[in-house]
C-alpha cells in the first residue's frame, strides 16, 4: 500500500521522488550498475535530499556530509538494529532476534562487544599477532626463493586462517591448515552469493548456496566447536548466552556463530587486499612504510627473522602513522557502505539551515559515504592514492574541510552511530599487523603490471572486492 501511495503523490515537505518506469524495480538496475554516478547525477538535478525507488523500497538519500549528524543523532526515530536483524537472520538462517521468543538476546549479545575494546582488545590482538606469525612462519618454510601467488587468494588464506584460529581456536587435526582451508573454500562460495541474499533474492534461486550454507553452519555445531582449542573470550561469551535460551536450537546457535565469522572476515579480507595492492603499486609509499616498521623494530630491540617473535603494543601500533595513513587511504578508496536507518514513525527530520524532510513510518534513510570519500572539495585528486593523506607535520591528520568548513565526519568505512561496526578496532589492528609482518619479513613485488578495479556488485554493502586477482611474488628479506 505504501509503495502504491508513493507512486502517485507526495506530501508537502517530502523530498522529490525518482520513481523509475519499471514496476517494483524502479531504479534498481541503474543503481546497481553504478550507484556512485547515479547519486551524483541526481544530486546535481535535485539537490542534497531526494528519494529513490529501488526494488520496492523508497530510500531517501542525505547527500550533504554536514547533515549526517542530524540523521545519526536521531537514533530513536531512525532505527537500524531491526533492519539489520531481519537481513542477517534471513542471510545466515537463524530466527530473528526481534521476535518475542528471545527476550533481551539482542542486548546481551551487544554487551559482549566489550571484549573487542580496551584491555580485552589487547589480549585478542596479541593472539591474532601470534597466529599471523605462525602462518607467516609456515609460509616461510615453503618459500626458499621467490614464491609467486595471487594476491587476493594470499590475503584470503592468511587472514581467514588467522582470524578463525584467533576467534574459534585451533583445529586439533594432523593437518589443521587443510581443515581450515576447506572451511575457507566453502566460505568463499557462500560469500559470492552474499550480495544476492542481502538483496532479498531467495536462496533457492542461488544454485548450491543453500547447501554450502548448511555445511558451513554444521561446522559450528556445539559438538564440533568443543573440539577446537584456545578459542577467544568473545566467542565463549556468545556460547554462554546462547545456552540460556532453550528455544534457540543447536542449528540456530551454530548459524549465529557462522554469522559472527562472516562479520569478522567478510570485509577485512578485501580491505587487506587493497591496502597491500596500493602499497605495492606505489614504491615510494612501500619504502616509507617499511622504513617506519624497521625503525620500530630497531628501537624496541626486536629481530624480524622468520622464527623471531615480534610483539607490538597497542600504543606502538597506533604510533605507526604512515602505516595507518596508508591503510586509511585504501579504505577511503575501496569502501562503499550504505548507512541505512528506518523511520519508526511519521515525523519531520530537521536539518541544518532550517531544512525539513517529511518522513513516513517505514521510510528508509541512507547516507552514502563513498560520495564524501571521493569529493574533490574534501580530498584533492580523490581518485589518486596518496598514502600520506592522513598525516600532517608528522602526526595523524584529523581535520578535513568542505567549502571552508570543518567536517565532523570525513572517513566512514565502518558505518556511523548506532550502526558503527563494533569490531572496527580489532579489524584495524589485524590489518596493521598483517602488513607489518609482511613488510618486515618479506621482499614483495608485483609480477603483473595490470590495473585492478573495484567490483561494484557489492555496492552499498561494505568493502568492494577486486574485479580480478593479480600475481605478486615474495621471498624472505636478507
Amino acid at each position: 500500500v505504501n509503495s502504491c501511495f508513493f507512486s502517485f503523490t507526495r506530501k508537502t515537505g517530502e523530498p522529490p521522488l525518482i520513481n523509475g518506469w519499471i514496476p517494483y524495480l524502479g531504479k534498481a538496475l541503474i543503481f546497481r550498475k553504478d550507484a556512485f554516478k547515479f547519486l551524483l547525477d541526481q544530486q546535481k538535478k535535485l539537490g542534497d535530499v531526494f528519494t529513490v525507488h529501488i526494488a520496492g523500497r523508497y530510500i531517501t538519500f542525505i547527500m550533504d556530509p554536514f547533515q549526517y549528524v542530524y540523521v545519526i543523532r536521531n537514533s530513536k526515530q531512525l532505527e537500524f538494529h531491526e533492519f539489520a536483524d531481519k537481513m542477517a537472520s534471513k542471510t545466515f538462517d537463524y530466527p530473528a532476534l526481534s521476535k518475542g521468543k528471545f527476550p533481551d538476546l539482542k542486548e546481551n549479545l551487544h554487551r559482549i562487544y566489550q571484549y573487542l575494546q580496551g584491555k580485552p582488545l589487547d589480549i585478542i590482538s596479541d593472539h591474532m599477532m601470534k597466529n599471523l606469525q605462525d602462518i607467516f612462519e609456515w609460509k616461510c618454510s615453503q618459500a626458499t626463493d621467490w614464491e609467486t601467488e595471487k594476491m587476493y587468494k594470499f590475503c584470503c588464506s592468511v587472514m581467514f586462517e588467522a582470524s578463525f584460529v584467533t576467534l574459534y581456536g585451533r583445529v586439533p587435526a594432523a593437518d589443521g591448515h587443510k581443515v581450515i582451508s576447506e572451511i575457507r573454500d566453502k566460505f568463499i562460495k557462500f560469500d559470492a552469493s552474499f550480495p544476492y541474499l542481502a538483496a532479498n533474492i531467495p536462496i533457492e534461486l542461488l544454485g548450491a548456496t543453500k547447501k554450502v550454507r548448511k555445511e558451513l553452519i554444521h561446522h559450528f555445531l556445539l559438538q564440533n566447536m568443543t573440539k577446537w582449542l584456545g578459542g577467544s573470550k568473545v566467542v565463549q561469551a556468545r556460547q554462554d548466552i546462547f545456552e540460556k535460551y532453550e528455544l534457540l536450537g543447536d542449528y540456530d546457535k551454530a548459524a549465529h556463530h557462522f554469522a559472527f565469522l562472516w562479520a569478522s572476515v567478510g570485509n577485512t579480507i578485501p580491505a587487506t587486499f587493497w591496502a597491500m595492492y596500493y602499497l605495492l603499486r606505489h614504491p615510494g609509499a612501500l619504502a616509507t612504510v617499511r622504513d617506519e616498521i624497521d625503525h620500530l623494530l630497531q628501537a624496541t630491540g626486536q629481530e624480524r627473522g622468520p622464527t623471531d617473535n615480534i610483539h607490538l603494543t597497542r600504543e606502538q601500533l597506533d604510533n605507526l602513522v604512515y602505516l595507518e595513513s596508508a591503510l586509511n587511504e585504501s579504505l577511503r578508496m575501496c569502501s562503499s557502505s550504505m548507512n541505512i536507518r528506518i523511520s519508526q514513525e511519521d515525523f519531520v527530520l530537521k536539518l541544518e539551515g532550517n531544512q525539513e524532510v517529511g518522513l513516513r513510518k517505514g521510510d528508509w534513510i541512507a547516507l552514502y559515504p563513498q560520495i564524501l570519500h571521493m569529493d574533490p572539495e574534501v580530498y584533492e585528486d580523490p581518485e589518486e592514492y596518496k598514502f600520506d593523506r592522513y598525516i600532517e607535520n608528522g602526526k595523524k591528520k584529523t581535520t578535513f574541510y568542505k567549502g571552508g568548513r570543518k567536517l565532523k565526519y570525513f572517513l566512514m568505512p565502518f558505518g556511523s552511530g548506532i550502526s558503527m561496526c563494533p569490531g572496527r578496532f580489532l579489524a584495524m589492528n589485524e590489518m596493521k599487523m598483517f602488513l607489518f609482518l609482511l613488510l618486515a619479513r618479506f621482499d614483495v613485488e608485483l609480477v603483473e603490471n595490470k590495473a585492478v578495479r573495484l567490483d561494484n556488485s557489492r555496492m552499498g554493502l561494505g568493502i568492494l572486492l577486486p574485479d580480478v586477482d593479480i600475481a605478486f611474488r615474495y621471498k624472505l628479506r636478507s
